[in-house]
């Protein structure tokens, strides 16, 4: 009898770990917001970029472009690529600048991610 509750336990624990660790499948969505390199979007409280130079400085150095949105929500550009590519290059023309970017969104331990499919220049607010 102990034995089967405790197999039925490690049962519904181990389907319950693969459950949390599954993959989510990406929704659709379109975010509009400000290119900018992702250390300034979390360490300078920054509303929108300083510069379109210092989004650009920051990036050559390796620093990924982030989307920051409006209310503060920051959209981290993924590839679903294996080995994945790096979305500096795609972001590039619009360090500095407003954007809408269209894609698959993925949220995980409180970050969010979009794969680009689409990205276009917005007007400033």
């Amino acid at each position: 009898m102990m034995k089967s509750r405790f197999a039925a336990c490690a049962v519904l624990i181990t389907t319950g770990s693969l459950v949390l660790a599954a993959p989510q499948k990406g929704e659709q969505k379109t975010v509009t917001g400000w290119v900018l390199d992702s250390a300034c979007a979390f360490t300078k409280g920054l509303t929108k970029p300083i510069s379109r130079d210092c989004a650009l400085a920051c990036a050559k150095n390796g620093s990924p472009l982030v989307i920051l949105q409006d209310d503060g929500a920051i959209y981290w550009p993924i590839s679903e690529a294996t080995p994945a590519l790096s979305q500096n290059q795609r972001l590039k023309p619009f360090a500095g600048k407003r954007v809408t970017a269209t894609g698959k969104i993925y949220a995980r331990g409180g970050s969010t991610a979009i794969v680009l499919e689409k990205i276009d220049a917005a007007g400033a607010l």
